[in-house]
């Protein structure tokens, strides 16, 4: 427990350890109504790893050869809760030998022994339900060649911790941990001899979550991509869990479905993988087309704005922008600056990326990745379009959320003949420096070549006073300004044509060139890829314009085109080998 934590947050941990210690004088569970069936799945190689001893949980590695995974020195309470959410056992059971097996039983017997009575960190309702799913999905691969003993600890434990749940799901954050506690309680009830009664309250509770949290067009207050996969994930788990037992998921919650799955559509790149903003990654390897299959929801994505995000897609070529507000108050505390960002996929090679989510490598790292220059825009130089202000108190950590953000994102989309337009503009830059930023896009029919225009102009009257204020502040030497392209670490870019032009290879072959209209200053610099899952973020490259506002209205052009006449059905053999 730390200090930083506040009230609110010490109350919850010591409630929770009430009733989880409470619940240890509950009547066991006896066995399976039904045969589960596993619908989590997990790494081979992960799974190989932890056998040889080397736990990567949050971006850190332990090293402890022979060790059980309970006597390991968690280096931050983020690490602790990853233990204890047991979704390393999916990584075991896709090993699924007899060392494995063993391995994984032991450490589900030593949790029981040591924090089975209420104690540990683990004792929260989404790390509950995280740990009862897993448990559920994996009995078999835990219970076979256990004696009547150890099972009935086994089931024991199942029972306290569904009784647990029942009782503190409702002090989950609303969003993702909610769904979470819902899900891990319908999925108990269900497939545990006397705990069907948790089943038709906890029912309702998440149709109703599905509600008031899934926006008409298929979104979540947070705007994370991967945190949507995460929610869709659960709801399809709970209507097949229900539907396996003979029950019907409630409208509401069907509904949700068949709203998110269009949204996700229009946010995966064309290599498969998600758009990469406020804090959300591309999502586990297959993860998305799984959700999409379970699902049943057969839609195309949206044409309009998802989750305020717009596609541009023509050819082999994807780009994703962020064209709304990010969140706000307690939905943003892991938000991002990211107003107008793009990102730009061709067939399977990301090229343009933001920086990503730096949450697994530090509180340093954390921020820096939530700020604009880490993200595919323009920002003025020394300030983001969003700042982080107010701070509300996780679990674990301070929390920092977004103030100061953009009210007015305007957006318009049009096609026609030569290909797919987005004009899309910003007030993030009014209240410091009385600029709009208006961002333009062209996609070529054949996704062959992006044009873009950024500019930073002042709209009213106010608006070029405050622009003098800071003109007087700088002694007239202009407003400092950079639009940054940052570079996947798999693209190899080099200075060309004499210092005009920018060349990027990727693995397939293709060739992209970057040029500008010389209004700016081009370079080419360092930048980050922060990758949830790697122990450190992987050095790469960013294209940088910089310039100067002097006027009330500042314009830079500049396009990304493909050096060569690639075939349209090119066959991309290269494989990501990405040692993690």
């Amino acid at each position: 427990m730390t200090h930083s934590e506040g009230w609110s947050a010490r109350r919850a941990r010591w409630m929770n350890r009430f009733h989880a210690r409470l619940s240890t004088f509950a009547s066991p569970a006896t066995g399976f109504v039904s045969q589960p069936e596993p619908r989590t799945i997990g790494s081979f190689a992960r799974g190989r790893q932890l056998m040889a001893g080397n736990f990567v949980f949050a971006g850190h590695l332990v090293e402890a050869p022979g060790k059980s995974i309970w006597e390991l020195a968690a280096p931050d309470p983020e690490f602790d809760a990853a233990l204890h959410g047991f979704t390393w056992l999916d990584d075991l059971a896709a090993v699924g030998d007899l060392a494995s097996r063993q391995l994984a039983q032991n450490w589900l017997n030593g949790w029981i022994g040591k924090y089975g009575r209420g104690t540990g960190r683990g004792w929260s309702p989404e790390i509950t339900a995280r740990r009862l799913i897993r448990w559920i999905n994996h009995a078999l691969f835990l219970l076979n060649g256990q004696d009547s003993v150890v099972s009935a600890a086994y089931y024991r434990s199942l029972a306290q911790q569904t009784i647990f749940l029942n009782r503190r799901w409702d002090t989950a954050l609303p969003g993702l941990p909610r769904f979470e506690a819902l899900t891990g309680l319908i999925y108990a009830g269900l497939a545990l001899t006397g705990m069907e009664r948790f089943v038709a309250p906890a029912t309702r509770a998440l149709a109703k979550d599905c509600a008031e949290q899934i926006d008409a067009e298929g979104g979540i207050p947070t705007r994370n991509p991967e945190e949507l996969l995460e929610v869709f994930t659960l709801l399809n788990w709970a209507a097949s869990a229900l539907s396996d037992a003979g029950y019907l998921a409630p409208r509401e919650h069907l509904l949700a479905i068949e709203r998110i799955a269009p949204t996700l559509r229009a946010l995966r790149h064309s290599d498969g993988g998600l758009a990469r903003f406020h804090g959300g990654g591309r999502g586990p390897e297959g993860q998305l087309d799984n959700a999409l299959a379970a699902s049943g929801v057969r839609a195309r994505a949206n044409t309009g704005l998802s989750m305020g995000y717009a596609r541009l897609s023509a050819g082999r070529t994807s780009v994703i922008v962020d064209a709304a507000a990010p969140p706000e108050g307690a939905a943003s505390y892991n938000a991002h600056a990211s107003t107008l960002a793009f990102e730009l996929t061709s067939g399977r090679r990301p090229l343009i990326v933001n920086c990503g989510s730096g949450e697994s490598f530090g509180a340093e790292w954390r921020r820096a990745g939530r700020a604009t220059p880490s993200h595919s825009t323009l920002g003025m130089d020394g300030y983001s379009s969003a700042r982080l202000g107010s701070a509300g108190f996780g679990a674990s950590r301070r929390r920092e959320f977004l103030t100061d953000i953009p009210r007015r994102v305007r957006v318009q989309q049009t096609s026609g003949q030569d290909g797919i337009s987005l004009q899309a503009g910003h007030d993030g830059f009014l209240k410091s420096h009385g600029l709009t930023h208006i961002r333009q896009l062209d996609l070529a029919f054949d996704g062959r070549s992006l044009t873009g225009e950024d500019t930073v102009a002042t709209l009213t009257d106010e608006d070029k006073k405050q622009f003098d204020r800071m003109m007087d502040r700088l002694e007239l030497l202009g407003l400092p300004f950079s639009v940054r392209f940052h570079l996947h670490p798999d693209a190899e870019a080099q200075v060309d044509m004499g210092g005009a032009a920018i060349s990027v290879a990727l693995k397939s072959g293709e060739i992209w060139v970057f040029r500008h209209d010389g209004m700016a200053l081009l370079s080419l610099e360092k930048s980050v890829y922060l990758e949830k899952g790697r122990l450190k973020p992987r050095a790469t490259k960013q294209i940088v314009l910089s310039g100067r506002a002097i006027d009330y209205a500042t314009r830079v052009r500049w396009s990304l085109a493909k050096a060569q006449d690639t075939p349209m059905n090119l066959r991309d053999l290269e494989r990501d080998d990405h040692p993690r």
